[in-house]
């Protein structure tokens, strides 16, 4: 032990210098990181608007294909707007299709609620696998989204 040849109160107080200058260190590190709370109670709804698949960007388009077998939440933004993409994976069957139920704005966050709705009531259903997605325009901003 490195105490051996101090006297007993100069080894208790280099030990005690030494555990304060610990926890100063673990408090300064800790102090440099915080958690961010997502807020989720709406401030305000954002006006949006579904993309028509001819209407989205090609860089976009080309990420959607190469992932849409399996579920998407994806953002694109190109400076003027910020596209929002919800995919809901391979669908065994045809007449499958999303609703965007909400988009709206919280304190620090942009939150998009859909729902993957089935076949309406006496729609023909073909044994097709289908990959249904939908892209929602809102106007750029840098902001996190939530998908809900």
């Amino acid at each position: 032990m490195w105490c051996v040849s101090m006297d007993r109160k100069s080894c208790f107080s280099a030990l005690v210098r030494i555990t304060a200058a610990l926890v100063l260190l673990s408090l300064l590190f800790l102090c440099g990181c915080t958690v961010k709370k997502l807020e989720n109670e709406k401030t305000k709804d954002i006006e949006f608007t579904v993309v028509a698949k001819e209407e989205i960007p090609e860089e976009l388009k080309e990420k959607i294909e190469e992932g849409k077998e399996n579920p998407v939440k994806m953002t694109y933004g190109d400076g003027e707007y910020l596209y929002i993409v919800r995919g809901y994976g391979r669908q065994e069957t045809t007449g499958c299709s999303i609703e965007v139920k909400a988009v709206y704005e919280t304190e620090n966050a942009v939150y998009i609620q859909t729902e993957l709705k089935g076949p309406e009531k006496g729609e023909e259903i073909l044994e097709k696998a289908t990959c249904p997605y939908v892209v929602v325009k809102i106007e750029y901003r840098d902001t996190h989204v939530v998908f809900d």
